[in-house]
């Protein structure tokens, strides 16, 4: 069996054993290209022996090194690297057989810190806070929705709303690049981010208010 059939047995692999973790949900369109980025950049990290938990410390980490660079160029490398160590580190778990409800809490905490910092670091450029308040608190919900609903039974991905978190972290992303051809960008991707966000997670509530009664009958 050459390297390219076995490369490509272990991330079906992969794909097989996130779909089982999440509902038995199809690997297709972004949660596919997503895990097919994680899965390349996974690999040397599981072979320098990172376990899933320190990743997604170092993602916090990386996101604290945004939010004190935030004025600096380095504050786009950080953002980047912040949103990387956080997504892959599900990947990690699954590919190395780590997965656990320890380690998916880590996760969440990870998630919340993170998206915590650039929140933070979107006002501190300039955004209203009260925007940047409302964007926050309405992913928060959102992915409050998904966890609690999954406490309830209802284990399935049911939803991928236009913005999860790769589309928040680049709604901070591109007035960060915009800054570099002297554009202020910061408050309209606030408005922007919160306008997406709030009707994310409507969207998502009603979603599984049908699906949930669904289950009852």
């Amino acid at each position: 069996m050459n390297q390219n059939m076995k490369r490509a047995l272990k991330k079906e692999e992969l794909f097989s054993n996130w779909s089982a973790l999440h509902g038995d949900a199809e690997v297709k369109g972004i949660v596919r290209a997503w895990l097919n980025i994680s899965f390349c950049i996974s690999r040397p990290l599981i072979l320098l022996k990172f376990s899933p938990n320190s990743l997604s410390l170092l993602s916090i980490l990386a996101a604290a090194g945004f939010l004190l660079a935030v004025e600096s160029h380095s504050a786009i490398a950080l953002l980047v690297l912040s949103l990387l160590l956080d997504g892959i580190d599900g990947t990690v778990a699954i590919a190395t057989g780590k997965s656990s409800k320890f380690g998916a809490l880590v996760d969440s905490v990870s998630d919340r810190l993170v998206e915590g910092l650039w929140a933070i670091a979107l006002y501190l450029l300039g955004a209203p806070w009260q925007v940047v308040v409302t964007a926050w608190l309405a992913a928060f919900v959102q992915e409050y929705l998904r966890a609690r609903v999954g406490g309830l039974g209802v284990n399935q991905v049911l939803f991928v709303t236009w913005c999860e978190r790769p589309v928040r972290a680049t709604l901070i992303f591109i007035p960060l690049i915009g800054r570099l051809f002297g554009f202020d960008l910061f408050e309209l991707a606030s408005w922007v981010w919160a306008t997406m966000q709030v009707t994310s997670a409507l969207m998502l509530f009603n979603l599984l208010r049908l699906r949930l009664k669904q289950s009852q009958r």
